[in-house]
Formats: structure tokens, sequence, C-alpha cells
């Protein structure tokens, strides 16, 4: 089965109705028609030049521009981590801890599904490789981010029962274990949700994409399945690394609590 080719106009008219949404948003002043505006254009701009990167890997399978591609996307998504809280850490932990995590959970599990599990050779396939990174990094920056914005956020909103804990005796990681298990929960809320909606309620994007270009319907199923739990266990793996870390930086090495440490 051929793929039907999209032109311009098609494009065009998709756009229309997100001028459409960002004219109803501000006539009923919802103060977003500005950002529906900007994100529309920064999705059109973002993919387009991906498309450009994409075209250049796949005529010429490089492990060195897969290096380079793979290193700027977990930067580009670090620095998304970091911008989406509200008060995150000072100095370079603001940065480094949610892409140290995401390093060590996306990167350690694609690595795990391109040698082992799908077997591609060569196991930096940029068809295979890129797209799968990039839906373990999108999935795994957002847990991250919602870990670490409900940490900080309980760590200051608590600070005199982190306080009276730490004057009772506990531990620093005792005396915030309960703040670390909620944001560990939240972080993986997103991704649980779209298991559990998965084929009920929505249709992942990676099928529809497949059964869209052509492939048969359960061979997109079993690849689906597979990117699902891969997303899973790094997001999983990544959120609880990503709050772990910064439970440790709430604190000093004398078990005082350091709030001055956040923005």
């Amino acid at each position: 089965m051929s793929i039907i080719s999209l032109s311009t106009l098609d494009l065009s008219l998709a756009a229309l109705l997100v001028v459409l949404l960002a004219a109803l948003s501000l006539w009923l002043q919802l103060g977003i028609a500005r950002q529906l505006l900007v994100a529309a254009l920064r999705t059109t701009v973002q993919l387009m030049l991906i498309g450009v990167v994409l075209k250049v890997l796949f005529d010429s399978v490089n492990l060195l521009y897969m290096t380079l591609v793979a290193t700027a996307m977990l930067l580009l998504a670090g620095r998304e981590v970091m911008a989406r809280q509200t008060h995150r850490f000072r100095g370079i932990w603001g940065f480094a801890m949610g892409t140290v995590s995401m390093f060590f959970s996306t990167f350690v599990v694609t690595l795990l599904a391109l040698t082992i599990i799908i077997n591609t050779d060569p196991w930096y396939t940029p068809q295979y490789a890129i797209p799968l990174l990039g839906m373990m990094l999108g999935n795994t920056m957002t847990g991250i981010a919602l870990g670490l914005e409900r940490l900080t956020q309980a760590a200051r909103e608590q600070r005199r029962q982190i306080e009276a804990r730490l004057v009772l005796g506990h531990s620093s990681a005792q005396a915030i274990s309960g703040l670390r298990k909620n944001a560990m929960r939240l972080g993986m809320i997103p991704i649980i949700n779209a298991m559990a909606a998965a084929g009920i309620v929505s249709l992942p994007g990676m099928m529809t994409g497949q059964i869209l270009a052509g492939t048969a319907p359960l061979e997109a199923v079993k690849y689906q399945i597979l990117i699902m739990f891969l997303i899973t266990a790094g997001t999983g793996f990544g959120t609880v690394a990503a709050v772990m870390l910064a439970g440790r930086r709430l604190f000093d090495g004398r078990a005082r609590l350091r709030l001055d440490r956040l923005s």
C-alpha cells in the first residue's frame, strides 16, 4: 500500500484549525493565544529541521553523526527539564540533575533494545535509533520534570515538618521519604495512564504512524507494546534517579535542609 502524500495546502488547512483555536482562546480571554501560536510555529520549524537531519542520517549511516545528534537531543531535553521547574536548583545542578538521570535511563534502555531486542545491524541504524531515543527522551523528560517539580515544591511547603523530623533524630532520607515517594509516583502517572488507555481510549502515535505507512496492524501492535514497555522502564528509572539525586541535594553533609540551593 502506498502512502498518501500531503501537500502544503493540506498542512495549511490543519494550521488554520490552530489559528481558529487561538482566536477562540483570545475571545475567551484564556491568555494562551500567543503560546498556542508560538508552540505551533516551533513545532513546524523543529520538525522540518529534524526532517532534513534525518534525511542526511538515513543516507549516511555514521556512528559519529548519530552520537552528535543523540548528544544534542539529550542536552536539549535536559534544558527543558530545567526550564519547567518553578524552583530549580541553583548553578549547574539545575541542568545536570535531569540530564544525568536521562542519560543513564534512556541511553541504557535504548542501547539494550537496539542490540538485543530489535538487533539492528549496525546497532546505531538511524531508522531505529533516532525515533526510539526520541520517544524515550520525550517521555522520560516529562516524568523527571513532574517528579522534581513536586519534590521541590513540597519541600518548600513542608519545611517546618521536615526540620521537626530532623530535630527528632530522623536522618535526611527519613525526613523526606514521604515527599520522595509522592514525587516518584507523580512522575510515573502519565506513562501508567498511557499504558492503561492504549488500545481502548487512544491509539499511540507510533502504532498509528506505522498503520498509516502501510504496516500490518498486528506488526504495528507488537512494536507499540515493545515501545511502551521501554518507555515505561526509561521513565521510571529516570524519575527515581532524578528524585533521589534531588532529595540528597536538598540537604548538606550535616543533614541540614538547604532550601537556599533552590532558586
